[in-house]
Order: C-alpha cells, then structure tokens, then sequence
C-alpha cells in the first residue's frame, strides 16, 4: 500500500481519489474546504486544504508521499508539475497545461522522476493507442475525434463540463495545430466543421482544436494527424458569436477590473455545471491506418448511476489512475517525462492500461 495525495478535489480528482483509496492510502488536497468535506464524508478520505499556488506549501505537504496524482486548473499545470519535479516526487498529471510538457524531461532526469502527463481520455488514451500499435505498423494517419456531452440537450448550449469553463474556453480559442503531407499546419480553432454519425448518439459535429500536443513531437514521422471534438450541432455558431463579440478577451474592461473572458467563465460556471446525478457520456473514435488498413478503436462511456461518477470523470480520472498503479508497481519505471504515446509503446502497459479500465466498465472495442 502507497502513500498518494491527490492535488485538486474537483469531479475528476474526486473520482480519482475514491478509485486509488480502495488500494491506497489517499489524501486529497484543494483550496475549497467545501470540496474536501464532501469527499472526506462520503469515502472517509484524507484531506488537507491547501493553497496549489504557493510553492514551499505544495512542496512540503507532498514531502510524505510516494506518488503525487495531479489534476490542478490548466493554467497552474506547468509551475505545478515543476515544482513536484524539483521535490523529487513521482506523478500522474492531467492537468493538460498548454505549455509544451518535453520542456520539464532533463529536470525530471535530473531528478531522477518518473512523470507521466496528458494521461487522459484524449489526451491520454488516444495517445496511448497511437504508442502502441505504431510499435506494430507503418502508419501514415492517425485522427481521434473526442467530446463528452449531457444527454439532455439544454438550449443554449447543450453542453455541459467537468472542467473549469476557463479551461474549455482555452480549447476555444487556441491556435490549433495538425499535420497533414507531413506539414504541420495551424488553424484557427473551430474550424473545419463536419457532420459526423455515431451508434447511440446520432450526428454531432467536429472542429479543429489543439489536440495533438506532445504527439507533433514524438510522433513527426506520421505524415497525416488530427485531432477533433465533437458537440452537438449549432454549438460551434454559439461559441463563435461569443468570441466575436469580444467575451473572451483577457484585457480588463475600463473601471470594472475583470476581464470580458473572467466574466464569461463566471457566467458559464453554473450554465456549464455538469449537475451531481446528471446524466452524460463520452463518445470518441481513434482512426490509424497504414495503407489501405485501418484499425479504430470506439469508445462509447456513459454516467454511472450506482457510484454516481460522470463519464468524463470515470474515462479520464481512471486512465490516470491506471498510469499512477503503473509507476507503483513497477511496470513503467524510466525517468523524466513522458505523454502517454511513449508509455504506450512499451511492453506491457498498453495492455495493463486496458485491463485495469476495463475492471471498470470503460472499455474500448475496436474493429478493423
């Protein structure tokens, strides 16, 4: 049995928390007193509030543990991994920062950790699967389209998050990057809207957004790659009129001392709010090819009524865990940094990965 804290007590590291106490000993650390009270008596888990922003605080209360489990805002991922790096404390993140994770190895091999980031649904498992069978064939297209809706559509938006709306805002308005005749190509976001059919869903529509991250790095011999999400139709024409009429601008406005886009998360806070027992699902769908062979893996995840744990907390927060039980058990144990497309390529813990979500009802078909 290890000792893990869990940074950030939000839907997914609640999720994660409860997931790694059933073999742990967990605690869970966040700013919100709330947030921690409500895990610690509901699951008897341990917690301590504490300020992520403050580095001595979050060095010295990660001191004790074996394993650091990161699911913090995207806007402190990149200080906030670094500074469990320089504790020397190994971590599962996905706190899916903007900044390029790569920058972080030589500190992370400096001081000898293993980090695993981006670890995900996507990022995270489309990585994962792109690792593993490109130790198996010569691919020349890799595309995941990805999203996670309510079931009940609620005008306007028909969208609901367990992220931070400033976090799916920056999914909005980031450049977004992907390659194509191997060139890599930048586009505004949104863009390239398609129609797209799903069993159990029916038809949600795709847009560029800035997916790809750390596999333009590792992966730049795969001349075609592109990554998508998917909402419900009209979503895209709704967040475009957002964006044009200046609600995500980060200047303050005049006298206010806020910005149009602080305004706008606040706003979308309870409009977004995925509600405690509501229902919703994951849809995505990982294409690689080689030639005239495709291999697709589907996934198709809903809320789970019994433990009342989203989809896109249980399809993300387990593939995190799962990475976490890899460095406990010593089945991934090189040092530095390292996206899940390098950790899928090694011997084992593709399949480990698959198992262990599998024991929880994510699971993944494939068909070729």
């Amino acid at each position: 049995m290890a000792k893990i804290i869990v940074l950030g007590a939000g839907m997914v590291g609640s999720a994660m928390a409860r997931d790694l106490s059933g073999m742990h000993e967990v605690t869970s650390a966040d700013i919100s007193q709330k947030a921690l009270d409500k895990l610690n008596a509901e699951f008897w888990i341990g917690t301590v509030q504490l300020d992520l922003s403050k580095k001595q605080d979050l060095q010295s209360a990660i001191a004790p543990f074996d394993l650091v489990v990161c699911a913090v805002p995207g806007f402190m991922g990149f200080q906030t991994l670094r500074w469990i790096i320089e504790a020397g404390k190994d971590v599962a993140d996905i706190s899916f920062f903007p900044e390029n994770c790569l920058e972080l190895d030589a500190l992370a091999k400096e001081h000898g950790v293993t980090a695993i980031v981006d670890v995900g649904v996507a990022p995270g498992m489309d990585n994962l699967i792109l690792g593993y069978l490109n130790e198996k064939m010569d691919i020349d297209t890799f595309e995941c389209l990805v999203g996670g809706l309510p079931k009940v559509k609620k005008w306007p938006f028909a969208y609901k998050a367990p992220f931070s709306p400033i976090d799916v805002i920056e999914e909005y308005t980031r450049p977004a990057r992907y390659v194509e005749n191997g060139i890599e190509i930048t586009r505004a976001p949104l863009t390239d809207a398609e129609f797209v059919e799903f069993e159990k869903v029916g038809t949600l529509e795709s847009f560029n957004t800035d997916g790809l991250r750390s596999i333009i790095h590792t992966m730049g011999h795969i001349p075609n790659m592109k990554e998508k999400t998917l909402r419900y139709p009209g979503h895209i024409d709704l967040i475009k009129a957002l964006q044009a009429s200046g609600f995500f601008s980060e200047e303050k406005m005049e006298g206010l001392g806020v910005s149009p886009l602080e305004f706008t998360s606040n706003i979308l806070l309870d409009e977004w709010k995925l509600g405690a027992d509501e229902e919703e699902f994951t849809v995505m769908r990982v294409t690689v090819s080689s030639g005239s062979e495709s291999i697709v893996y589907h996934l198709y995840d809903e809320y789970d009524p019994i433990t009342k744990v989203s989809s896109m907390a249980r399809t993300t927060g387990y593939t995190c865990t799962a990475a976490a039980e890899l460095i406990l058990q010593g089945h991934f144990t090189e040092k530095g940094v390292f996206p899940p497309e390098l950790v899928g390529s090694k011997a084992g813990c593709f399949d480990f990965v698959m198992a262990y979500l599998k024991e929880r009802n994510v699971t993944y078909t494939v068909t070729s």
